[in-house]
């Protein structure tokens, strides 16, 4: 007989879910102050639909068989989903939409064995806005956010999708995915010894060290031979680093080596860590999609969005580490106690009077025998603070606890 959780899941206890669920009410609150509205996508798709033309790798869903001849498969994120509920049961509504979204994602683990196949996710998608200006909503929202939750020490890491693919299209195309995936992963070795001319390697090393303070950044972009495209890309990214810059303030790095692992990004990418004493945790990432929804239209038009998805079990043990999130068990208002069998009636009666009096009161109904003195311990272990003594006859002693 198996006794535990199966490798990469996991049971949520009260205390976990009570936390969970203050956490996915304070970041719900904030998507609606910014107009976003909620939308609930099936767990369930076929696996063409997760995948999104290959930008999600198919070996990462998890399948379920059904006995049909197309594949289903668990959601291993939000984005593609709701690309295709957008497309296919929202024609004919006013764009942009704000949506936003929270529940559970499966996903294997690229290379990794007994790690968390389920997790959950909250966050939003912003759909029919291009534009810096519609960016610069995005994480700004993303910043209330993490605000409202009062996290410290986080910090954004900003890339350019668009921009890294055009920096690589002068490598032969057999190496490019071998220069991407270097950069990708900071893998400095790897690169130098690629069979590239000198030209070619100097440049992906200049690659290589793209990133940090946005300013240092751009003057190095400044340096490079860039195409019309790579120049117009880096003028609306200037922009958008100045529109930042006078409207908020926040750690930000740009890195122009950051590379999501989901292919479908067109434009901005990001990331956002926050730092505790053990550990730096990646608790988010997002970015512009801008022809992930004509993969799904009956006649491929497209429309651009963009958005970000927020790892809330790694958020939740941030916050925990940051000692952000609530420990304790809840307050539980009154505990009644029939002092024998006569009096279960009466005490059933009462617990009822007062629930319905106050509906936000927890009461409970005493079912372990013991002592006054016991059971008066056991309340007070559970924070009661009210203990309401029942007779058989409906005479009520309320004592109330320190």
């Amino acid at each position: 007989m198996l006794h535990q959780a199966p490798a990469g899941a996991r049971d949520w206890l009260p205390v976990e879910v009570r936390q969970k669920r203050w956490l996915s009410q304070n970041l719900e609150a904030v998507f609606s102050q910014w107009g976003y509205q909620q939308i609930i996508t099936s767990t369930l798709e076929w696996v063409d639909t997760l995948t999104a033309g290959g930008a999600i790798e198919p070996s990462t869903v998890i399948q379920v068989q059904d006995g049909t001849d197309e594949p289903l498969g668990l959601r291993p994120e939000f984005t593609a989903s709701i690309a295709r509920a957008t497309v296919t049961r929202m024609q004919g509504e006013s764009f942009p939409q704000r949506l936003f979204y929270n529940g559970n994602v499966f996903r294997y683990p690229e290379g990794h064995h007994g790690e968390q196949v389920e997790s959950y996710q909250a966050g939003v998608e912003l759909i029919g806005a291009t534009g810096g200006f519609a960016d610069s909503e995005i994480i700004l929202l993303l910043r209330d956010c993490l605000q409202k939750l009062d996290l410290e020490n986080w910090h954004l890491i900003l890339g350019e999708a668009g921009l890294t693919r055009s920096l690589l299209e002068p490598f032969p195309e057999k190496l490019r995915a071998k220069v991407r995936y270097c950069i990708a992963h900071l893998d400095r070795a790897s690169l130098e010894s690629l069979p590239l001319s000198e030209p070619l390697k100097q440049r992906a090393l200049t690659l290589f060290d793209l990133r940090g303070k946005p300013n240092t950044v751009l003057a190095k972009l400044s340096e490079l031979d860039l195409d019309e495209t790579g120049k117009n890309i880096v003028h609306k990214l200037r922009s958008l680093l100045d529109l930042l810059s006078q409207t908020t303030s926040f750690s930000l790095t740009l890195d122009l080596s950051l590379l999501q692992t989901i292919d479908y990004y067109t434009g901005i990418v990001f990331e956002v860590v926050a730092e505790t004493e053990q550990e730096t945790c990646i608790i988010g990432q997002g970015g512009r999609y801008d022809q992930l929804l004509g993969l799904y239209h009956p006649q491929g038009e497209n429309l651009p969005g963009i958005g970000f998805a927020l790892n809330l079990d790694t958020l939740q043990a941030c916050l925990l580490r940051q000692k952000k999130l609530p420990k304790q068990q809840p307050v539980n208002g009154w505990l009644v106690v029939p002092q024998n069998s006569q009096a279960q009636i009466a005490a059933i009666r009462y617990a009822q009077e007062l629930r319905k009096k106050d509906p936000s009161l927890s009461v409970e109904l005493a079912l372990k025998e013991g002592t006054p003195e016991e059971i008066k311990n056991d309340a007070q272990n559970k924070r009661i603070q009210h203990i309401a003594w029942l007779t058989s006859e409906g005479s009520v002693t309320v004592e109330e606890l320190g």
